[in-house]
Order: C-alpha cells, then sequence, then structure tokens
C-alpha cells in the first residue's frame, strides 16, 4: 500500500467520479482506475461501488477514509520533522558544560538559540573537563564545553573564549586594593587550586604561571569547582588565580586584581565527536560562535 494509492482514494471518495478525481490529481483516467484497483487488490476488499450513473464508498471504503486521512497528516508531519532534523532545526542535543560557562553568557546564548529553533531540546550536564571528555568518547554527550589546552584524539574542537587569569584575593587582603600585581608577590601565599584529576590543563596552567614568576605555589587546598575556588577565598583560606569571568559570579568578601606580564590564557573550547556530528549540533556549535561576545571576558 503505497501513500500514492492513498491520495488517490481520498481524493474519489470526495469526489465519487472518476473524472472529476483524476482531472482534480492532474493525472488521466485509466491510471487512477488501475491504482485504485491495485489498492483493492491488496487489501482484499472492496472500496468502490461502481455503476454506470454513480460512485460510492463501500462500508470497508468508509472505514479507510478517516484512517488514509490520519495515515497521510502523520506522513506529513514526519516528512517535516525529518527535514526539520536535517535542516538543524528540531531534535535533542546532550550538552556538557563546566561551571565557568555560566559565566561566560552560555545561558544567554542557549536561550536566544531556543527562541530560533522552539522544537530543539538541549538537555544539559554539569561536568568537569575530564567526564566530559570521557562522555564524547563514549558517545554519552554530542557536544562539550570544556577547558583542554589539547584537543583529544579523534576530537574536533574550538576555542569559544580566550581571556586572562585575574589574582582573587579576600577583600581586606594587603594586595587586595593595587591595580595591578605581579605573580610573584603571592610567593609564601596559601594557594587554592583545581585538582589536578578534576582539570589537569587548569591546574598544569596556573601552576607554570607561578612557576613562571620564580616561585611552586603552597598548594593547601584542592577542589573541584570555580565557586569552591572563591568560596575557600572569601574564607580566607588562601588566594587563586581564577578566569576573569569569575568576576561575574558576585561573590562576597573578593577581589579580583589584575596580573601584570604576558601568561597564558584560559579558554573555553567547543569539542564534538566529528565522526558523529548532526545538523543540529552544527547549528548550535555556529549560534555559539556568533554568540562568543557575549562568552567573552568582562572589559
Amino acid at each position: 500500500m503505497e501513500l500514492r494509492q492513498l491520495k488517490y482514494f481520498l481524493v474519489l471518495a470526495e469526489e465519487l467520479h472518476f473524472s472529476r478525481a483524476a482531472q482534480r490529481l492532474a493525472i488521466s483516467q485509466p491510471p487512477l482506475s488501475v491504482a485504485i484497483r491495485q489498492l483493492e487488490d491488496e487489501l482484499d476488499a472492496q472500496l468502490f461501488e461502481r455503476t454506470s450513473k454513480a460512485v460510492r464508498l463501500t462500508a470497508a471504503g468508509r472505514h479507510l477514509r478517516g484512517k488514509a486521512q490520519d495515515i497521510l497528516e502523520q506522513a506529513r508531519r514526519v516528512q517535516q520533522d525529518v527535514r526539520a532534523i536535517a535542516e538543524g532545526m528540531q531534535g535533542h542535543i546532550r550538552l556538557g558544560f563546566v561551571g565557568s560557562a555560566i559565566y561566560r553568557g552560555l545561558p544567554e546564548a542557549l536561550e536566544s538559540f531556543r527562541a530560533l529553533h522552539p522544537k530543539v531540546r538541549i538537555d544539559m550536564q554539569e561536568l568537569n573537563s575530564a567526564e566530559q571528555i570521557s562522555a564524547l568518547q563514549q558517545e554519552r554527550l554530542d557536544l562539550g564545553l570544556l577547558h583542554a589546552t589539547r584537543t583529544p584524539a579523534g576530537m574536533a574542537s574550538h576555542t569559544l573564549v580566550s581571556e586572562p587569569f585575574l589574582a582573587c584575593l579576600p577583600a581586606g587582603h594587603a594586595l587586595a586594593s593595587r591595580r595591578t600585581l605581579q605573580v610573584g608577590q603571592l610567593a609564601g601565599e596559601r594557594m587554592v587550586l583545581f585538582s589536578r584529576q578534576v582539570s589537569p590543563d587548569y591546574h598544569q596552567q596556573i601552576w607554570q604561571i607561578c612557576q613562571n614568576a620564580g616561585f611552586t605555589p603552597e598548594l593547601h587546598h584542592e577542589v573541584r569547582h570555580w565557586l569552591s575556588v572563591l568560596s575557600m577565598v572569601s574564607l580566607r583560606q588562601g588566594v587563586s588565580l581564577v578566569p576573569a569571568c569569575l568576576k561575574r559570579a558576585g561573590f562576597p568578601g573578593l577581589a579580583f586584581v589584575p596580573i601584570q606580564g604576558r601568561h597564558p590564557q584560559s579558554q573555553m573550547q567547543a569539542l564534538w565527536h566529528p565522526g558523529h556530528v548532526q545538523p543540529l549540533v552544527e547549528s548550535l556549535l555556529a549560534h555559539l560562535r556568533a554568540s562568543a561576545d557575549r562568552l567573552g571576558p568582562l572589559p
């Protein structure tokens, strides 16, 4: 049973006249008659009573009329859905993100994306960088927003944000009122740092900034989230180097001071598996790139 046959059947069921039905379908009458006969043969049921004066639906034909309308409507919806998915306008994305993405404008970017793609469902999972890489490799995520200075083998990446690190100090610290400071001025301070296991790239970057300034960080606390870093610093448990975007967190009891000189930047990458990318992921990637100004650092 073909959709074409059902379409022919419905037109004939409305017209109850082969010539008029054929005219509506823009075909000649013989192909219409053949299509209806084939449909009746496939269903093993007579759909129309034909006399020299009239064409009428049988009981089987009346039953098929309602079902055929439902089938064609469902087929139309499937066609629309498939086209929308192929064009990246509909579907489901599993998105991983690190916590700092919230302060880099990610919620605003996703809100504007959803306004343009109301039929898209985005499931968000907050995971650290190592967890996201593992989830992408196991195909449990479609796209990750994370911190990595090296793109894992088999993956593709795009840098969305690159911003400086700032010294994060407790309010009232001797250096808190400075307009800028040298990293070396933090030598001897207790340091609150991201765990190496959670984000090895961040850990190494900050460690290297300190070593380039001539000292090895006096590591007292390793944490899993940037908000934990801010909390520990605000409680005067140490100082830290944090991405500039964390000024947006509005955390009380903190001072953020720019550091002098050229240092590695804090970067957020979009990471995905190019062999499994779908049009919808490509649409979201393009939107995030276009929204990079909202994902950037503070002035």
